[in-house]
């Protein structure tokens, strides 16, 4: 069985590089994300603004440069594959984004509760960024573009990083701080 799955990998790399479905699909995919990552950027001073940690101002405020950049990345993969670098309104990035809004309306301000609720929602955005990168990486290696799957990867490990950092800093003070509040 081994045999057989080293032999269909080979066989599949490289595949569709072309005008296929695939490909057109995982452009689709570029714009997706790209719309997400633009979305994304704009999102973050207001969840710097609504959080009382300092830490956690500093995360959300290194991770609108990180995304500054990643939305640099992305054009240079559109540029890459001879595309125009465009956004396609992504529903999963609007859908979480304004589940974000709804925390800072429904919590109170300067509390360390808000704080827990905008990491929820910050690590809800940082797993659909692993989820959409992880995949495109994945397609990009199918169709042979090793060079845009590098620039993925690298952004996918930024992503999981970011992930990372928002469970240490609750961890490490926000959870138990939160934990103290009075109703």
């Amino acid at each position: 069985m081994a045999k057989a799955s080293k032999k269909s990998k080979a066989l599949n790399v490289g595949a569709g590089a072309g005008d296929s479905m695939l490909k057109e699909f995982f452009v689709d995919g570029l714009k997706d994300v790209y719309y997400a990552e633009k979305h994304i950027a704009k999102t973050l001073p207001k969840m710097k603004k609504a959080a009382t940690s300092t830490e956690l101002k500093q995360a959300f405020e290194d991770h609108r440069v990180m995304t500054i950049n990643q939305v640099g990345r992305l054009e240079q993969v559109f540029e890459l594959l001879g595309e125009k670098a465009k956004g396609k309104k992504c529903e999963a990035i609007e859908g979480i984004t304004k589940e974000g809004e709804g925390i800072i309306e429904e919590t109170e301000t300067g509390t360390a509760t808000r704080d827990v609720g905008l990491i929820i929602s910050a690590q809800k955005v940082e797993h659909y960024e692993i989820a959409a990168y992880g995949g495109l990486a994945q397609l990009a290696i199918t169709l042979g573009l090793d060079d845009v799957a590098e620039i993925l990867r690298t952004t996918l490990e930024e992503e999981k990083q970011t992930d990372l950092l928002l469970t240490g800093i609750a961890e490490n003070n926000v959870n138990y701080e939160a934990a103290q509040e009075e109703d």
